[in-house]
Order: C-alpha cells, then sequence, then structure tokens
C-alpha cells in the first residue's frame, strides 16, 4: 500500500474506481494451485479487458479449500502481475479471527491496495449489531490498509445500512460490498456515500447504479472477464459511455449483452457455480481448471449444453 492510514478513505475516493472482477481460482488436474494459468489470466483481464482491479481469494475463487499458504500466495501473484497497472482488493475473510488478521497483514506487506473481510457467521447470536462494529473495529485498530465491508445472505444475516454506515466512520474503511436487495444498498449510498464507497456484484444493476444513484465502482463478480473477450468489451464500453453521460448509447450496448446473460444463467447449474464458470472460461481461451471439494465438476451433458449456448450468444472471440 501507498497511503497513510489517515489516508485510506481519499486513496480509495481516487483509486478504487471502475470495473473490478473477483477471480475463480485455476486448479491443475491434481489439484494443485495452477500458478501459471492464474497469471495468463491476470495478464488478459488486464491487458486485454482493461479490468481496473481485481478482488482475490473470495468465495469465487474458493478460499474455503485452500491453506493458509497457498491464500498468501495467491495473493502475492496478483500484486506481482497486477504490478500497479490494476488495484487488488484481497479477501482475507475466515471464521477464524487470527486468520484473518494473519491474512490482512501479509496482505498490506506485499503491497496489496485493499483487503475485504466477510461479516462472519454468527452461530445463535440475535442481537448483532454491536458486535459487529467491534469486530470490523477490531481489525481496523490492527492494520493500515484500507478496508471493504462485505455483507451477503451466506453469513445467514444482512447488515443494516444503519450499521454499515456507523462503521464507516472507522478510519481506514474505505468500501462495502453489499449483496442486499437494491433498497438496502441505495439507503446506504445515502448515508455513507461520502465516506466509503458502495457497491454491489451484480453486473445487470450496474448500468442503473452509475445512472441513477452516481456509483462509479463495480465491486465486483465474473461477469467483467466472462462476458467480455479482447475483441468484444461491451460491459467496458457501456460503462465508459454511462460515466461519460452518454446514456443512450450505453444502454443500447447494455442491452445487447442479454443473450450472453442468458446463456450463463440457463447453463450454470445451481449447485456447481464455479466449475460452470471455470468452463465458461475455457470457452473463451482463458484458463479455468478444476474446482476442489466439495465443489462438483459439470457432467459432460452440462459442458454440452454450456458449449451449445456459447456458441449461440454472439460473444465475439
Amino acid at each position: 500500500m501507498n497511503y497513510a492510514k489517515s489516508e485510506a478513505k481519499d486513496h480509495a475516493r481516487e483509486h478504487m474506481r471502475g470495473i473490478w472482477a473477483a477471480a475463480l481460482n485455476p486448479f491443475a488436474e491434481d489439484l494443485s494451485f495452477d500458478e501459471a494459468g492464474f497469471r495468463r489470466n491476470i495478464r488478459h483481464w488486464v491487458d486485454d479487458l482493461g479490468i481496473e482491479g481485481l478482488f482475490i481469494c473470495g468465495k469465487q475463487g474458493e478460499f474455503f479449500s485452500m491453506s493458509l499458504e497457498e491464500r498468501k500466495r495467491n495473493l502475492e501473484v496478483a500484486v506481482e502481475e497486477c504490478a500497479g497497472r490494476a488495484g487488488t482488493m484481497m479477501s482475507v475473510s475466515d471464521q477464524n479471527f487470527d486468520t484473518v488478521l494473519e491474512l490482512a497483514r501479509h496482505a498490506q506487506d506485499v503491497g496489496a491496495d485493499y483487503i475485504v473481510v466477510h461479516a462472519p457467521v454468527l452461530h445463535f447470536v440475535h442481537d448483532r449489531d454491536a458486535l459487529l462494529y467491534e469486530y470490523y473495529k477490531a481489525i481496523s485498530e490492527a492494520v493500515d490498509i484500507g478496508i471493504a465491508m462485505w455483507s451477503h445472505p451466506d453469513s445467514g444475516y444482512l447488515m443494516s445500512p444503519e450499521l454499515c454506515a456507523r462503521i464507516a466512520d472507522l478510519p481506514n474503511v474505505v468500501a462495502i460490498k453489499y449483496s442486499v436487495p437494491r433498497e438496502m444498498y441505495a439507503r446506504l449510498t445515502e448515508l455513507a456515500g461520502d465516506r466509503i464507497q458502495v457497491s454491489t456484484a451484480s453486473e445487470e444493476e450496474w448500468f442503473d447504479n452509475i445512472v441513477e444513484l452516481g456509483w462509479r465502482l463495480y465491486l465486483c463478480s465474473s461477469p467483467p472477464y466472462q462476458l467480455q473477450t479482447a475483441n468484444d468489451r461491451r460491459m467496458h464500453d457501456y460503462t465508459q459511455l454511462a460515466f461519460a453521460g452518454r446514456i443512450d448509447e450505453a444502454r443500447a450496448i447494455r442491452d445487447s449483452l442479454d443473450p450472453v446473460r442468458q446463456a450463463i444463467k440457463s447453463t450454470k447449474p445451481g449447485g456447481k457455480p464455479q466449475a460452470h464458470g471455470k468452463y465458461w472460461q475455457e470457452l473463451l481461451g482463458q484458463t479455468g481448471g478444476r474446482v476442489r471439494f466439495p465443489m462438483q465438476e459439470l457432467t459432460e451433458a452440462e459442458k454440452s449444453a454450456t458449449r451449445a449456448a456459447f456458441k449461440a450468444c454472439g460473444l465475439r472471440l
């Protein structure tokens, strides 16, 4: 990181902009981490697709199946490959708080730009707000790096806009990936948009959030590298047009991606999101690879249906 703790919010306001993608992690046939394939993917995402930041080692990346050392190496490789050409946000999420802090300090030490911390699963806890405030406060006090909150139904609850706005007062809390209904993230934008970057992972809502909420950050999921190729950068294009106020042109390009969205959505088995995403990457010429247990691989029938939808969706390779 190249800013002081007291500068974290200003740094994020200036540098955490545009399209940020959540990386899937490629695993080789023997299920080892395919570092070379990961490096190739990052170069393609940044150099060919113009993606402005990467979200590393999150749930898309199957962090839950990786050892602590593998997770640390994942962060190191991303920093090396982005090398100032794209931002890095490292997921240090874990149920074990010591692991969260160890990964957060490692991310800070190796030169990551920011970290993101998922709201923990809280067994038997019903009155959560004070606990969650102290959780993020403890992380804030332990490190200098900018911190993004992350609230998602996977935790078993959603953090309220009011709680998130209170946490936003912490000096190095700079953003939130807020996977909640639109009325909740619109409310948080109103309450705390002057202190943190508010975003959600839904690409289908991204255009409306630029136009209606004034957002300048997409944070983040796999669509930036699954809806685009080096010769067909329509998500990038509609984003830049919307930023420039050319709304009708942007909307037309956004709408033109509907066949691609439908091809992905209609062929993705509910229990195999990572495997489907990796196979779609392979169809695009990226490194996909295997998934680790307990995640399951696609069947040959599922691959065949995905290939057919891919060929008909209109993406230009």
